[in-house]
Parts: C-alpha cells; sequence; structure tokens
C-alpha cells in the first residue's frame, strides 16, 4: 500500500519539476532540451533522486551544474505545489537511459548483429526497406 502511494508522489513530483524546469532563467538551463526522466523519493520522504536527460550530450556537464544551483528554488517551489509534509531535498543524476534505448533499437535492426530466430524468415523485408 505504501508503495503505491510512493509511486503517485514520484509522479507528482516528476510532473510538477517538467513544469517548473521551464520557468528557470539560467542560461546553461535554457539552451537545450532538459526532460525529467524518473523520479525515486524515499519512504520517509527526505530525499528524492532527480534522473534529468539532456539532448545535447556535451553541455549535459553545465546542464547539472545548472539544476543543482536551482535545487533550492525547485525544492521551495514544489513544497508550494505539492501538500506534503516534508518537502524532500532534490538530487539531480544525469540519465542516459534514453541513448541507451536508442542504441539498442539500432542495434536490433541491423541484420548483421540480430539473425532471425526462424531462418524461414530471413527474406521477409521490413517495412523500411531494411
Amino acid at each position: 500500500m505504501a508503495s503505491n502511494r510512493i509511486g503517485r508522489i514520484n509522479e507528482e513530483i516528476q510532473r510538477e519539476l517538467s513544469a517548473l524546469l521551464r520557468t528557470l532563467k539560467d542560461p546553461r538551463l535554457q539552451n537545450g532540451l532538459v526532460s525529467v526522466t524518473h523520479v525515486d523519493t524515499t519512504n520517509d520522504l527526505r530525499y528524492c533522486k532527480v534522473y534529468v536527460s539532456a539532448l545535447d550530450k556535451s553541455q549535459e556537464a553545465d546542464v547539472m551544474k545548472g539544476l543543482k544551483s536551482a535545487a533550492g528554488y525547485l525544492r521551495r517551489e514544489l513544497g508550494a505545489a505539492v501538500q506534503l509534509r516534508y518537502t524532500p531535498q532534490l538530487q539531480f543524476m544525469a540519465d542516459d537511459s534514453i541513448e541507451q534505448g536508442a542504441h539498442i533499437l539500432e542495434m536490433l535492426r541491423d541484420p548483421n548483429v540480430v539473425k532471425p530466430a526462424n531462418p524461414a524468415n530471413a527474406d521477409i523485408i521490413l517495412e523500411d526497406g531494411k
């Protein structure tokens, strides 16, 4: 029962932080697309790990510095938006799961890497012509 509550809180925090990121005026955060991919809150609601993905990987270090400097503002605004007893302390983590997923998808589409499970299906042409 408690894990379901934590899951709903995580979703609400993710939604609010995604909206708050658009309001930040830090130039390190305005240059690229930054998205909150996952939120993991502790059971006592004191700490919250926020996994963030940046579109431009070369600016990821600057994005993380910008988020860490804005953590106090984001925590205050999150506390006003989400009614909890404690507003969790935000810890930002870089997330590359989107890039890993794209790499796996690319590997799966490569016929030299993945062979068909049924050899009878080897000459089937896919929709995109590959």
